[in-house]
């Protein structure tokens, strides 16, 4: 049987894959998306959490809330039903773009020219988007006994309640996250980093979790505890390439040794007509990231713009930890090492934001500008506190356009914000 033929194919239905065949239908291309479940992501829960944290702000303004409760049940029913609503969505939309979805597993075939073989059936065509993602990653039971034990990110979204006791594992964005939300949220919790290592994971008769954990500070002796009665134990140390699976050696495509599709800076792997975007690369692993570059990727492959790619400089980004803390640009030592000590100076602030002012609960909020050169070049921007998720897209623009510290001060502050200390720092 003939392979049925497209303009585009599409491995993989999240925020990458969509966009990119999204894009790629509204510049006229005939598209494919193959997907084996639903389209697009999910969500986390910092709302709930900040709703909580604020909660213990209201007796200071003047609202009187004795008996507040928290239903975990409640959101997880909102959130499952809002992620399903946008999952519908995202299927709604491709369908508008007359985007055929070929539901199952897609692999390379042996062909001569590059085919995807789904369920039996082939299907080619002249590009081929790999966008199959991640998932995360959890030690071997041969490498710390009882690790099955503890579930993913993918699990916390099962949960049917608020955990009593919660150890998360790991020092990434999803790790501060999720223990941000599970503690905020009344969950008695601990995050594992570093030097503080899972040993043994055991369940006790009563059906709970006893984790076994070493620690090792510098220059002392490595201790032992155990952290009893465990009711989710969470691995979020990392995350691995979903291509083991898709047989990319028939094809030529070099996969890193972590799994990870090799790319140029065109999102172009090593064999012609096949590219990849998205966590599946294994560089800055975020959703607008994936999102940019398949639409700038469907632009160099439909609309013949030769030099449309994603600038992975500069990307702004947050941790949405409690409170917040957002980023963009170089770090400090970045910065020296790639401009020397001399040419670089810093700026930073610590401070306590207005909306704390009535408030027994103190929050502080810290930020730190990084320049470069004579003409004081804003090269890093480094901050966290109450409303920096928010207030880092804006002043991201100004950095990505080459924004220097003398633009900066001649912007006129907004005030009272805590904006306004990054446009009057001295």
């Amino acid at each position: 049987m003939a392979a049925i033929a497209y303009e585009l194919l599409v491995l993989g239905g999240g925020s990458g894959g969509l966009a990119g065949a999204r894009r790629a239908a509204e510049l006229g291309a005939r598209v494919a998306l193959v997907e084996p479940s639903r389209l697009g992501g999910t969500c986390v829960m910092w709302n709930a959490a900040i709703h909580a944290e604020f909660i213990h702000d209201h007796a200071d303004y003047g609202f009187e809330t004795p008996s507040v409760k928290f239903n975990w049940r409640t959101i997880k029913e909102k959130r499952d039903a809002y992620v399903r609503r946008l999952n519908e969505i995202y299927e709604n939309n491709v369908k508008k773009a007359h985007i055929d979805i070929i539901r199952g597993y897609g692999k390379f075939t042996a062909d001569p020219e590059p085919t995807i073989e789904v369920d039996g059936k082939k299907y080619t065509a002249p590009h081929i988007l790999i966008a199959t993602g991640g998932r995360p990653a959890v030690p071997p039971d041969s490498e710390i006994p009882g690790a099955s034990l503890g579930i993913t990110s993918d699990g916390f979204f099962d949960l049917e309640d608020l955990p009593r006791r919660s150890v998360i594992v790991g020092a990434g964005y999803i790790a501060v996250e999720i223990v941000g939300i599970l503690s905020t949220l009344g969950s008695k919790s601990s995050l594992l980093i570093r030097r503080e290592k899972v040993k043994t994971v055991t369940k006790s008769p009563c059906g709970l979790l006893d984790v076994t954990v070493t620690s090792s500070a510098p220059g002392h002796k490595p201790t032992e505890r155990v952290i009893r009665d465990v009711d989710c134990l969470l691995w979020a140390v990392g995350r691995e390439p979903n291509t083991e699976e898709l047989c990319l050696d028939r094809v030529g495509v070099q996969v890193d040794a972590k799994g990870h599709v090799v790319v140029d800076e065109y999102q172009n792997t090593t064999r012609k007509g096949v590219y990849a975007v998205g966590d599946v690369c294994g560089r800055a692993l975020l959703t607008p990231v994936a999102i940019a570059a398949g639409r700038k990727l469907a632009h160099r492959l439909f609309e013949d713009k030769k030099e449309s790619r994603l600038d992975y400089h500069n990307i702004p980004t947050v941790v949405f930890s409690h409170p917040p803390i957002g980023t963009v640009g170089l770090t400090e030592d970045e910065a020296v090492a790639a401009h020397g000590r001399e040419n670089v100076k810093i700026y930073s602030t610590s401070f306590t934001p207005l909306y704390y002012a009535v408030t027994r609960r103190k929050v502080k909020c810290v930020m730190k500008l990084v320049c470069a050169g004579k003409e004081e070049k804003v090269v890093g921007l480094h901050m966290q506190g109450l409303g920096c998720d928010e207030m880092l897209q804006g002043f991201a623009v100004a950095i990505k356009m080459g924004a220097t510290k003398a633009d900066l001060d001649n912007t006129v502050a907004i005030h009272p914000t805590s904006a306004e200390e990054l446009v009057t720092l001295r």
